[in-house]
């Protein structure tokens, strides 16, 4: 199969979808991969890397990647200049959050790709693999970047989290007990803050507390808890989702007034809608604004800042996928496994994702009908 991997275009996405160590796996294999120039250098990886690896550097994305590959490869959701590109029965491969992205959702039903999300795809024991690296990646940044903007000099109310001698660490709430709460409540432990950690399920709960020790906090998220919680919380960071889906709101404007002026909210669930009423998708490059005193942090791409560690973190997760796109052939391959069919999203026109359809008011219609599989 030919296999392309552009450059990431999203402001300040350094990752890339392949990394060299991939294509050689697919080279050997017998795959022809196509790599644009330089779409490795964020991680440290050079054109000439990825073609001693067996891989071809090529010029330009649209010509080259997009005109001529069967399979690509991406991080981040296609632009709308990547999605003009696109050509009807290729295949992407990437993360999507559509729920969340009307125009993005309109011009891939339009183009007739296959698209297939890194989000929704499952394992036998039904997580998200291919979230999961990411999750883990954003969860622990989440508290280094409300660390960072609760400094005074990037407009937070100057809190220390670890504290001082006599002085009382700050407090961070976390939405959400799965792989970017859990791992958002580890960093903010090690860092010394006061931790609690609210989820609507009491099982994750108990588990966390578990693992991470008696000094974590933890509670059901109720609405009278989370209005209390808000109150104390120095930052607050909501990792709250439902797959596929819209993210739960969880804070409303009102419930600003009751926090502590220069508090920080980190809201992780932004690609599906984020958790915070008041949130709206933020860059690398612009990263922050505030309303009604409160810092909001909302950058879509979080792990993007860390891109060698994140490339090869979600490449360790998504190569068995792609071998199987590739080696079996796209339609193949997603009939014949469930749990990759699982990730599919747009096919050939038709909303294959029920939650994507739900929210952004498309017919849904079954994966393999879509793909020509069943009556």
């Amino acid at each position: 199969m030919l296999i392309g991997v552009p450059k990431e275009i999203k402001v300040h996405e350094y990752r890339v979808g392949l990394t060299p160590e991939s294509v050689r796996e697919l080279a050997t294999l017998g795959h022809r991969v196509l790599v644009q120039r330089d779409a490795g250098i964020g991680i440290g990886a050079t054109d000439a890397d990825y073609t001693a690896a067996g891989g071809e550097a090529v010029a330009g994305a649209e010509e080259e990647i997009f005109g001529r590959a069967d399979l690509i490869v991406k991080v981040k959701e296609p632009l709308a200049q990547e999605r003009a590109r696109l050509r009807a029965g290729q295949a992407l491969f990437t993360y999507l959050h559509l729920a969340a992205d009307a125009e993005q959702t309109r011009d891939l039903v339009k183009s007739g790709v296959v698209a297939i999300a890194y989000e929704t795809v499952t394992s036998p024991s039904g997580r998200l693999p291919l979230l999961a690296p990411m999750s883990e990646v954003a969860g622990r940044m989440a508290v280094q970047v409300a660390a960072h903007f609760l400094e005074r000099a990037h407009g937070g109310r100057g809190v220390l989290l670890a504290g001082a001698t006599g002085v009382t660490p700050g407090r961070v709430l976390i939405f959400g007990a799965g792989v970017v709460g859990s791992n958002a409540a580890l960093i903010a432990l090690g860092m010394g803050a006061e931790v609690v950690v609210l989820s609507n399920a009491a099982a994750p709960l108990e588990r966390l507390k578990a693992e991470l020790g008696p000094r974590l906090r933890t509670g059901i998220a109720t609405p009278q808890a989370i209005a209390a919680e808000l109150r104390d919380a120095d930052a607050v960071i909501a990792t709250a989702m439902v797959p596929g889906g819209l993210a739960p709101k969880l804070v409303t404007r009102a419930m600003l007034a009751t926090m502590k002026q220069g508090a920080v909210m980190v809201d992780v669930s932004i690609d599906q809608g984020g958790c915070f009423e008041t949130s709206r998708p933020t860059t690398h490059a612009d990263p922050v604004f505030t309303v009604d005193g409160i810092v909001h942090y909302c950058v879509a791409n979080m792990p993007g800042a860390v891109p060698r560690t994140s490339t090869y973190a979600l490449n360790h997760a998504t190569l068995p996928f792609v071998k199987q796109l590739a080696d079996r052939g796209v339609v193949r391959a997603l009939v014949e496994d469930e749990h990759l069919r699982n990730g599919l999203n747009i096919c050939r026109g038709a909303v294959t994702q029920r939650e994507v359809a739900q929210a952004r008011g498309y017919p849904y219609v079954e994966a393999l009908r879509a793909l020509g599989a069943q009556d």
